[in-house]
């Protein structure tokens, strides 16, 4: 069992995508077979909105073609979504104690995560290297190509020691 996650649909979905072969023969491979894999609703709603969005895409899908795309995903005959369980509520907080920086973009990575260790899911098949964060998945590359974690921000501030008689422009923040 596992989830696939937006950037996999999305580079099998868009042509232009360097990894647009390998992603789309492997989605076709996971849509014939008959044993359960998985994606969400929050992952299908963000294919939809990248895979429409005209400053993501080089060429943007209309919302009928990308909703095309989903209804041919979900007739796969292993596809299912996970939706929330009685559990739900319990699982995101202790979610949240176990990462307390969740924020920002993550927190809908989060909640794929929560999804899946509500059902007992280990493998998110991602090009997202923000998984990783998540100790208790096992994110998979299908290109084959090594994650890398990111590497943590630091919470100090850079700063520049202006040099004498040139006009300095603050340092870009990160």
């Amino acid at each position: 069992m596992f989830v696939v996650d937006t950037n996999i649909l999305v580079y099998a979905a868009d042509e232009d995508s360097p990894y647009h072969a390998r992603c789309r023969e492997r989605l076709d491979g996971w849509r014939e077979r008959a044993d359960a894999w998985f994606v969400t609703w929050g992952i299908l709603y963000e294919f939809l909105r990248v895979a429409t969005h005209p400053r993501v895409m080089r060429k943007p899908w209309s919302a009928p073609a990308a909703s095309g795309f989903v209804s041919a995903l979900l007739d796969s005959p292993g596809l299912d979504v996970l939706v929330p369980t009685e559990r739900h509520a319990a699982v995101v907080e202790r979610v949240i104690e176990e990462i307390p920086d969740l924020r920002g973009n993550l927190i809908h990575d989060a909640h794929t995560a929560v999804l899946m260790r509500e059902h007992g899911i280990r493998t998110i098949y991602t090009r997202d290297t923000g998984f990783h964060r998540f100790a208790f998945l096992e994110p998979v590359d299908p290109l084959g190509l090594t994650l890398h974690e990111p590497s943590p921000r630091s919470t100090r501030a850079r700063t520049r020691r202006p040099s004498r008689g040139r006009k300095t422009r603050p340092s870009p923040t990160r």
